[in-house]
C-alpha cells in the first residue's frame, strides 16, 4: 500500500525546530528578522507573502513587508535592497517573484547580499550548491530533501529523475540528489523518450507545472513520487501527477495540496534562522 508523505505534519516539525532556535537566539540577545519585498498586486504573490508573514509571527521572527507599487523604478527597488543589506536587524531578504516585466529580475536577485539571500537564488549561492558547500538551498528542493529524510528514504544508489529544469526547483533539486549519491537524470520539454526515462526512476520528482502530466504508465511499481506542481483543473487544486492513478503504484507519494507546498515556507523559516546564526558568528548544526 502506498504511503502518503504528509507535508503538513513534517512542516510543523520543522517550524517547531525553528521556533526553539529563535528562542535560543533571543535568550542570547539576538533577534531574527526577515524582509519581504513585493512589487505590484499579483494575487498569488500576495497570498504567498501573507502566509510567510503569518509563519514568521508564529515562530517569533520579526517580519517586515515592503509592498511597492507595480510601476516602481529599478533604481528605487535596488536602493531599498541596498538599505536592507546594511540593516543589521534584517537577516534574510527575499523579493517575491515574478516581478513586473519592466524590472530586471537578474539584477534584483544579484543585488541581495548572498549572506541574506534566504531564497538561495543569488549566483554566489547557486555556485555553492553546485560544489556542495552551501548555507542555503532554494526552499522547495530543501523541503523535498527534508521530507525524504523524515521518511527514511535513502537517495544513495537510487535512480532519480527530475522533470523540470528551472533555477528554482529542477536544477537545485538535481544537485541535492546528486550530493546524496543518487544517479540523476533531468528531463525537460526537449527530452526524448520521456515515459521510458521516468519508468526507470526509483525517485521521481515532477516540477513541470502541468496538471496531471505524470500518468500511471510513466511510473514504475514501488517508486517514490514527489509532486511539486500547484495547478488548477476543473476548479480544483491539483499537482503535476495524476494522483488517483499513480498512488496505487507508488511506494510513497506526496499529495497536492498538503505535500510539498507546506514545506516551502517551513524551509524559508529554517533558512532565515540559519542566516541569523551565521551573521551572529554562531555554529549552525546539520539539519
Amino acid at each position: 500500500m502506498s504511503k502518503r508523505i504528509d507535508g503538513k505534519q513534517i512542516s510543523l516539525e520543522v517550524k517547531e525546530r525553528v521556533r526553539l532556535g529563535v528562542q535560543e537566539l533571543a535568550a542570547q540577545g539576538v533577534s531574527v528578522g526577515l524582509a519581504v519585498i513585493i512589487v505590484g498586486d499579483d494575487p498569488a504573490s500576495k497570498i504567498y507573502v501573507s502566509n510567510k508573514k503569518k509563519a514568521c509571527e508564529a515562530l517569533g521572527i520579526d517580519s517586515r513587508e515592503y509592498a511597492l507599487p507595480a510601476d516602481t523604478a529599478q533604481a528605487d527597488l535596488l536602493e531599498l535592497i541596498d538599505r536592507l543589506n546594511k540593516d543589521s536587524h534584517i537577516n534574510g531578504i527575499l523579493c517575491q517573484l515574478p516581478l513586473p516585466k519592466h524590472l530586471d529580475e537578474k539584477a534584483v536577485i544579484a543585488a541581495i547580499s548572498p549572506e541574506k539571500d534566504v531564497d538561495a537564488f543569488h549566483p554566489h549561492n547557486v555556485g555553492r550548491i553546485m560544489i556542495g558547500d552551501y548555507d542555503f538551498v532554494p526552499c522547495t528542493p530543501a523541503g523535498i530533501m527534508e521530507m525524504l529524510a523524515h521518511e527514511n528514504i535513502s537517495v544513495e544508489g537510487k535512480n532519480c529523475v527530475v522533470i523540470g529544469r528551472s533555477n528554482i526547483v529542477g536544477k537545485p533539486m538535481a544537485m541535492l540528489l546528486l550530493h546524496q549519491n543518487g544517479t540523476v537524470t533531468i528531463c525537460h520539454s526537449k527530452t526524448r523518450n520521456l515515459k521510458e526515462i521516468c519508468k526507470t526512476a526509483d525517485i521521481l520528482v515532477a516540477a513541470v507545472g502541468k496538471a496531471n502530466f505524470v500518468t500511471a504508465d510513466m511510473v514504475k511499481e514501488g517508486a517514490v513520487v514527489i509532486d511539486v506542481g500547484m495547478n488548477r483543473a476543473d476548479g480544483k487544486l491539483c499537482g503535476d501527477v495524476d494522483f488517483a492513478a499513480v498512488e496505487p503504484k507508488a511506494a510513497a507519494i506526496t499529495p497536492v495540496p498538503g505535500g510539498v507546498g507546506p514545506m516551502t515556507i517551513a524551509m524559508l523559516m529554517q533558512n532565515t534562522l540559519t542566516a541569523a546564526k551565521r551573521q551572529a558568528g554562531m555554529p549552525v548544526k546539520d539539519r
